[in-house]
This record gives C-alpha cells, structure tokens and sequence, in this order.
C-alpha cells in the first residue's frame, strides 16, 4: 500500500507545524545499513523519506553527499537495491519517495520505472535535474501509476515558471533556497521566504493546495524551527548522512547519532 506524501502533510499541517523529510542515499554504508538507518529516521521523528539513488556524476550534490554516494556505487549498489530500501522504508507507513536524477531512469526504462517504484509502496520521485517542460515522459507514467512528481523551484525561477512547475508537481513542491551544490551550512539562507511566499502565491494563484518544502542546508534543530516558521516541509540532506559517514564502521555509533538528530530536527520542526 503506498502511502501518499500529501496525507503526511496533510497530518503535519492538522498537528499546526511543519512536516520534517528526511534525505539517505540507498546502499550507504550498505543497503542493509541504509534502510536501518531510515527506519531510526522514521521513528525519531520524520515524516517522509527521500531515498536517494546513487548515480555517477552528481552535479548538484555536494561533497558529503557525493561521498556516500560513491560509497554506496563502490559497494555495488543499483536501481533494484534502490527499489528493495523504497519497498522496506515504505511498509512503516511512512511516504518514501525517490530522489534521482534523470538520466538512471531513462536507462531503466520511464515506464518500467514507474511501475516497479509503485509497485514497491513508493510515493513518487524528486526530479532535481529535469523540468516539466521536458518531462513529458515521466509525467505521463506517474500519472499512469498515481505518483507523486516532484519538481524543484529555486530563487531564480521567473514567475511564468513557478506557474509552470507548481502546476505540474503532485504531492510537494520543492524550494531550494541555495543557489549551488547542496550541503548543510552554518546559517540559513535569506532567500528562501522570498520564494516560499511567491510560490505559495503562484499555487493560490491557479487554485492549487500544493505543499512547498524547504531544502537549503539545514542541519539543526534550531535551523529547522526558523524554516518551519515560513515553509510547510524542512527538507534535510546532507546532515543526516554526516553521522554515519563521521562513525565509519562503528555503525551502532552512527545510528546512535543519527537518532539523536532526528529528534533534534523533529523538535525543530514542531517548534516553528
């Protein structure tokens, strides 16, 4: 049974705050200790998880997520590992979606992709790397498999394109409030609720009660509650695989960290 993002907002929202997403490649440190390690992030506290696809040339990402990613494709991991961490992520309960770039599931086939991610209790997938205007294949498999299509707004986006990009998503919309690679930073960014509040508008705008989630680097609790003041989802990445990355082989160490975390961002959340 695939649980839909739009009911964990949804619940996040009855609740009064903001839902916390929570970002893992699959087969870091190893498939099993990766879906271990989003099992601990669903019971401390997050709302939906992100699973990533290791992929070979991750421009966007930066470099803690670029190590665990080349970790996880040294120790062998493909698409069907991606999809095994989707369907035992997705039987807590809890919205598991993808988040790949494009050129994997081209290789794998759009439709077959499609059909195997809801086939496993998947939700949907982040798109960082493809537009709606080129996405017409995806588009019309998700929409074939009732998936969440996630697309990514930044500072950047024209108002013509906000209008584009929140009309085509399902499920959330995806702000990114850096411009840049991804990584956690120090501080928060001062653009991102600029953009939350002019895509909000857009959405408003066309009728649309699209949720818009934040993904700019967060890596605290406090970080989160100052972001879930503005933004209906904390999206956080890059923090969550430093704990295991910093424990190496002492993976009881990492998950003990990684817990830890969790709360602290899910505080966070239900703090702004």
């Amino acid at each position: 049974m695939t649980a839909s993002s739009t009911a964990a907002f949804a619940t996040a929202r009855a609740e009064g705050r903001a839902a916390l997403v929570g970002y893992l490649p699959a087969g870091f440190p190893d498939v099993p200790g990766s879906i271990e390690a989003m099992k601990t992030m669903v019971d401390a506290g997050c709302d939906v998880i992100e699973i990533g696809l290791p992929y070979s040339d991750p421009v966007m990402d930066g470099p803690t997520i670029q190590a665990a990613a080349q970790q996880a494709l040294e120790g062998g991991v493909r698409t069907q590992d991606v999809l095994r961490a989707v369907e035992a992520v997705a039987a807590t309960g809890t919205p598991t979606l993808i988040m790949t770039y494009w050129n994997p599931v081209e290789r794998y086939g759009v439709e077959r992709f499609a059909r195997d991610l809801a086939n496993a209790g998947g939700a949907g997938l982040i798109t960082p790397d493809l537009t709606p205007d080129s996405g017409g294949a995806w588009i019309a498999a998700a929409d074939a498999h009732d998936l969440d299509k996630v697309f990514l707004v930044a500072p950047s986006s024209t108002d013509a394109r906000l209008e584009m990009t929140t009309r085509a998503c399902r499920g959330f919309v995806y702000a990114t409030a850096v411009m840049g690679v991804t990584g956690a930073r120090a501080s928060t960014s001062d653009l991102a609720g600029p953009l939350v509040a002019r895509t909000k508008a857009t959405v408003a705008g066309w009728g649309g009660d699209l949720p818009v989630g934040v993904g700019l680097g967060v890596s605290n609790g406090d970080q989160a509650a100052e972001v879930a003041g503005y933004a209906d989802a904390v999206i956080v990445g890059s923090a969550f695989v430093r704990p295991l990355l910093d424990a190496g082989s002492d993976r009881a160490a990492g998950l003990a960290a990684l817990r830890a975390l969790t709360e602290d961002l899910a505080r966070g959340v239900r703090a702004g």
